[in-house]
């Protein structure tokens, strides 16, 4: 791309949407699942590593344990607590998600994020127009590129 002394080398976000069709549907879903059991495996993991920790600290310590190792537990416990509560809104937010894309009708377009890309804009140009521009997949191939490329 050849840019000349009037001209302005500028990003700007392209809005992605895709087209839902059957395929769409299936692979959105394989991947909210796939999203959704990996979280579930990181709860497991999260509990088993924070229940060592206790035992460990338990195993160190007098019988029964002082105040300062109940107060080490306490803090592992609340980690582990915080932990999983994180986890589990992202599960939720995907569970959600989930539900939303059986509610798609087919042939609707919907978002799928942005991407950035590079346009020289010069003297005269609608900067506005410019800026709108949005490509369209169905079933990952690009049906449709709208706005002033």
């Amino acid at each position: 791309m050849e840019i000349s002394n009037n001209q302005l080398l500028l990003k700007r976000p392209i809005n992605v949407k895709a087209i839902v069709t059957p395929r769409w549907k299936e692979e959105a879903q394989q991947q909210l699942q796939a999203q959704i059991n990996q979280i579930d495996s990181q709860l497991q993991q999260l509990e088993m590593q924070g229940q060592r920790m206790i035992a460990e600290l338990k195993k160190q310590s007098l019988q029964p344990p002082g105040p300062e190792v109940l107060k080490q537990i306490e803090n592992i416990q609340n980690q582990v607590n915080e932990q999983k509560s994180k986890l589990l809104d992202q599960k939720n937010q995907s569970l959600q998600q989930l539900q939303q894309i059986q509610t798609f009708e087919l042939e609707q377009e919907v978002n799928q994020g942005q991407i950035e890309s590079v346009f020289t804009v010069e003297k005269g140009d609608n900067l506005i127009k410019k800026m709108q521009v949005e490509i369209l997949l169905r079933d990952g191939v690009v049906e449709e590129i709208r706005g002033d490329v």
